[in-house]
């Protein structure tokens, strides 16, 4: 949890909660206060909280990154238009274990960025590379392959309602693998433990059965099914609790930690996404305006950034 912050799904930042300013951090605010609206002096404020709400994060939770060779995932000047543009330019790398979080006003084209990366979608123009090979130019068969190492996580868990929990975290496996029953069994198994579900209670569960926090856990767990290089996620915390947001949260920094899984999440939950991402994508008018780290974010003095900050 973030310092100073009861609820972990919260993306608003009050005085009353925000971390008290050091000296000089007060003083520089003070000091660009004198000449600029009160509005400008509360933002100021803001990204000071956050600032220093990154800093203790990065004390009591640090990630080892690992080095960085060749990318994972690259869009290299990627453009695509349906009736109107929706990305223009679009460039960033992802490496090995690293998660990267996309984030932007509604409508932006976050959620196509996924799509791209996933090839159901097909760029106008640039390039989408998954572990150095352009996607899109691959054969449908080479596609699949590259896709069957990545693990997606949808927006609405997206649990088939017929199955149990097992049978939704077994399809992936009984659909791409060569693993018996009891070789199935124990991957799903391995799964919802490592997710913090007790098999034995939900494996035969209905997913109506699930509270929603527990549906996007077993959600995360079929993604993880057939051990993927690489996580997906759409709005991973939408809808959920805060308890829940902070819960799913957590998990995402586990998969980092432990099985050095590199992500990208798209996300409108700014202070899930802070605690949770290496790098944070910033989309804005078609463009990346900003990437780069959450503090480095805070920390810009970009108009535009101060003001989609603000309204957290």
């Amino acid at each position: 949890m973030i310092a100073g912050q009861d609820d972990p799904g919260d993306t608003s930042v009050k005085d009353n909660d925000a971390p008290a300013e050091t000296p000089d951090e007060r003083r520089e605010t003070d000091r660009r206060g004198t000449d600029r609206d009160p509005e400008s002096v509360h933002t100021d404020r803001v990204r000071a909280a956050i600032r220093k709400e990154i800093r203790a994060d990065e004390q009591d939770e640090v990630v080892e990154r690992a080095p960085q060779t060749d990318p994972i995932i690259e869009l290299r000047d990627v453009s695509l238009a349906f009736d109107r543009p929706i990305l223009t330019g679009v460039s960033f790398a992802v490496y090995e274990g690293e998660t990267v979080a996309v984030v932007g006003e509604s409508g932006t084209g976050k959620s196509t960025i996924i799509k791209l990366i996933l090839r159901l979608l097909i760029a106008d123009k640039g390039e989408v590379c998954v572990q150095g090979q352009d996607i899109e130019k691959l054969t449908y068969e080479q596609a699949l392959e590259i896709r069957q190492q990545m693990g997606m996580v949808f927006q609405g868990s997206a649990l088939f309602d017929s199955l149990s929990v097992f049978e939704n975290i077994a399809y992936p496996l009984r659909e791409h693998t060569d693993l018996d029953e009891a070789g199935i069994e124990k991957r799903v198994r391995e799964k919802l433990q490592f997710v913090d579900l007790d098999p034995d209670q939900v494996m035969e569960l209905p997913p109506s059965e699930l509270s929603g926090g527990m549906q996007k856990r077993v959600g995360v767990a079929r993604g993880l099914a057939a051990n993927p290089k690489i996580m997906l996620y759409d709005e991973p915390t939408s809808g959920l609790d805060p308890l829940t947001t902070g819960t799913v949260t957590n998990l995402i920094l586990k998969l980092q930690r432990e099985l050095n899984v590199t992500s990208v999440v798209v996300t409108h939950d700014i202070r899930s996404a802070f605690r949770m991402a290496s790098k944070v994508a910033l989309l804005h008018d078609q463009h990346i305006v900003f990437f780069g780290s959450p503090e480095d974010m805070a920390a810009s003095d970009d108009a535009y950034i101060q003001t989609f900050l603000g309204g957290y």
